[in-house]
């Protein structure tokens, strides 16, 4: 097999973008040589890693296993990048770090992972709570940083905070559900569907605001904590859930079980994020985590 890493930067920039035309501007090469390079691809790999459709491209289950891992290669390389040449594996310190459930679950182990590989030394204490307590812990100097849902923060006159992931949200519903061919799916479409609601992370408060706009929104069939059990009510036939991309998993075995629609209307979007107290003084050890995340997020 013969991948280069140019081919993995251009698949990765059009996975991005979901445009071949995005993905040539995002890396600045002609939408010839980046759709030559995803042929090239797809043949060395010997699978279709994306659906290509007249509003550009999507990935295929085997196209999502293989985002994962090129982005684990690029962040590899930019590992060895960084450490050649630098002394800061040797910093030594202590951050104290507040997340939220979802973020615990699906954002924080990558990031921790490639801080411990750039700076052994360093230790991370990990408080995870609600988004509320978690500020209350910032705003009283208890915690250096919060990783956490920005876009629900109370106290920004005395919190800093910056996006590192910005969410779609989507419909999610089971591959045999009358309305998975549906194209240009809308949210009318799903007034008389039983929905699946996640209370995680006030992840129910942004859904219920989406139906709040509808005189006769749905009924909340079943309202659970449970991640899995969202998959397995959706999987099964038993509702729909409008949930963000952030914690959905089409390259696992849930990808043959639960499908997720974009609708014709815009949705609000999950923002994860970084936040600190306002004016702090930072640690050096909490100044690394900082920038290896920002690194991660480019």
């Amino acid at each position: 097999m013969n991948i280069t890493f140019r081919q993995i930067r251009y698949f990765i920039a059009v996975a991005e973008a979901r445009s071949v035309s995005g993905g040539s501007s995002a890396v600045g090469i002609s939408q010839s040589a980046v759709t030559d390079a995803i042929r090239t691809l797809e043949l060395e790999t010997g699978v279709t890693l994306f659906h290509r459709h007249p509003k550009g491209v999507t990935l295929t289950r085997e196209g999502h296993q293989f985002l994962r891992h090129a982005r684990s290669i690029i962040g590899a390389i930019a590992d060895m990048a960084g450490g050649v040449g630098r002394d800061k594996d040797h910093t030594e310190g202590k951050i104290r770090i507040g997340v939220t459930p979802v973020v615990t679950g699906y954002f924080l182990s990558d990031q921790i992972a490639r801080f411990h590989r750039l700076f052994p030394k360093i230790e991370i204490q990990l408080v995870e709570d609600r988004r509320a307590y978690i500020e209350h812990l910032l705003v009283n100097g208890e915690l250096d940083l919060g990783l956490l849902m920005v876009s629900n923060l109370e106290q920004r006159a005395a919190i800093d905070h910056e996006v590192l992931i910005r969410s779609e949200c989507r419909a999610w519903m089971a591959p045999s559900h009358a309305l998975a061919d549906v194209d240009g799916l809308a949210l009318a479409d799903l007034e008389n569907e039983p929905i699946v609601a996640l209370a995680l992370d006030e992840l129910d408060g942004l859904v219920d605001g989406i139906w709040s706009k509808f005189d006769h929104p749905p009924r909340v069939a079943y309202r659970t904590s449970s991640m899995e059990g969202v998959r397995s009510l959706v999987g099964t036939g038993a509702g729909i859930a409008l949930l963000p991309d952030l914690v959905y998993r089409p390259w696992s075995l849930e990808g043959d079980r639960v499908i997720a629609k974009r609708t014709r209307e815009t949705l609000p979007t999950v923002d994860i994020g970084i936040a600190w107290r306002r004016l702090t003084r930072h640690s050096e050890a909490v100044n690394l985590f900082m920038e290896t995340v920002h690194q991660n997020r480019r």
